[in-house]
């Protein structure tokens, strides 16, 4: 009996998966401290600190749609009233000269969204799946309403805002130079990121995994799903809270776009495109889609038309996400077969990218007649001019979307017939795939 008892315990982790596990956060440490030396600029400071707010906001999300199955339409309200508070807690700090410095003050953000979400939460995780969505979006729609209406705390449309260098200095830093902001978002990104993969190595959060998977099972065994539901949603709000201080405080005001669907649809999608399957997803998609926003806005006016394009071919051709793309290949990096589905994907990527260049031809072209029909026809997009009335422009556009299209359809067939085979060499070798 001891013999058996003692090959059914689970094994320790060996000290080298000890060092590599606490190596990699160390690692990150170290990246985020190094970052600003290597990328200088303002802006990049901005972008970096936009990046941090994201990750926490999208990974806070995942503990409602990845780990626990719950899709949500509305956690910006949570989001955007610890932003809220932290604004006035920021004033009425400043005001009273109170000894507590801003690296604080996210906290008051955190239990914000922590006690909206308890109050919030008990109702609105009664149910699952589609009625929850639909309550989150109710409760989405009633805050966000509200904020035009109760103008003494939200401040209408023109929100409320604050100076966040009037607070007590720590260590001489006053965090007005956009860097001490950068280094303010990344400490805290850093310790709600530990936090979070944390929770999901508690037995709460395989809870959370099971009520996902299968309610009806946790229910038998003793658990109840609608009270793992609701202490997940508690978490996701503390978390979403921090997000919604750090960004308050970045932009040093609060406003109703906090609150928004726009709002709950960006973390949704930066979830979802990163892959709501693994912890890292959320952080891959935060990074990929702020650097989209940010970017395609420059390129085009009709950027969120892309990022709509980009979300639906996630969903319809990679619902793992870029995550779970990468993910795929794990098994044939370890077998070394893949080196097999190079050929097969540099063929397939010629049409695949004229193919894109079609449509966005198309696209700007029929925005351009659609939205300024009387206005020179001589357009940029991308960084490319061209006659957007030109019979020759369309035609390209035409041909390279259509033909495009149809020989890119036979290369991703190589591709699945070279995937076979290197998944089938993978299993040979005893490495699932």
């Amino acid at each position: 009996m001891s013999e058996i008892a003692s090959s059914a315990a689970p094994a320790l982790p060996a000290a080298a998966e000890k060092l590599k596990f606490y190596g990699l956060w160390l690692a990150a440490a170290v990246a985020l401290l190094l970052l600003p030396m290597i990328f200088t600029s303002g802006g990049s400071m901005t972008t970096f600190s936009l990046i941090g707010i994201s990750i926490i906001f999208s990974l806070s999300y995942n503990i409602l749609l990845g780990q626990t199955g719950m899709l949500s339409f509305g956690h910006a309200v949570y989001y955007g009233l610890g932003g809220f508070l932290v604004i006035h807690a920021i004033n009425i700090i400043g005001a009273n000269k109170l000894p507590i410095p801003l690296p604080l003050v996210p906290l008051i953000g955190a239990l914000a969204g922590l006690l909206f979400a308890a109050l919030l939460g008990w109702v609105s995780t009664q149910r699952s799946g589609t009625a929850f969505a639909m309550i989150s979006l109710g409760v989405a729609e009633l805050i966000a309403s509200s904020a035009l209406i109760l103008r003494t705390f939200f401040g209408g449309e023109a929100g409320i805002s604050a100076n966040r260098t009037k607070l007590l200095k720590l260590f001489g830093w006053n965090f007005g130079p956009q860097i001490q902001i950068y280094y303010l978002v990344a400490a805290w990104m850093l310790i709600a990121v530990i936090a979070m993969y944390a929770l999901t190595r508690t037995p709460l959060g395989r809870m959370c995994n099971a009520v996902r998977d299968n309610p009806e099972r946790v229910q038998f065994v003793g658990y109840n799903p609608h009270v793992v539901r609701y202490l997940a949603f508690c978490f996701s709000g503390f978390f979403a809270g921090i997000a919604g201080g750090l960004a308050a405080i970045n932009f040093e005001i609060a406003n109703s776009a906090y609150l928004g669907t726009v709002q709950s649809g960006t973390v949704l999608f930066a979830t979802y495109i990163g892959g709501v399957g693994f912890f890292i997803g959320p952080i891959v998609g935060a990074i990929f889609v702020t650097f989209l926003s940010l970017g395609l806005s420059d390129l085009t006016p009709v950027w969120q038309l892309y990022f709509g394009l980009i979300f639906i071919a996630v969903v319809v051709f990679a619902p793992g996400g870029i995550t779970g793309l990468l993910m795929m290949h794990r098994p044939l990096l370890k077998a070394g077969t893949l080196s097999q589905m190079l050929p097969s994907y540099l063929i397939a990527l010629v049409p695949t990218l004229a193919m894109i260049a079609g449509l966005i031809l198309s696209i700007e072209t029929i925005v351009h007649y659609t939205v300024n029909p009387g206005e020179d026809s001589h357009i940029k997009a991308f960084g490319v001019s061209f006659d957007a009335a030109s019979p020759y422009v369309w035609a390209m556009a035409a041909v390279l979307l259509i033909g495009g299209f149809l020989v890119a359809r036979k290369t991703w067939t190589w591709i699945g017939h070279a995937w076979d085979g290197a998944t089938s060499v993978a299993r040979e070798k005893g490495i699932a795939a």
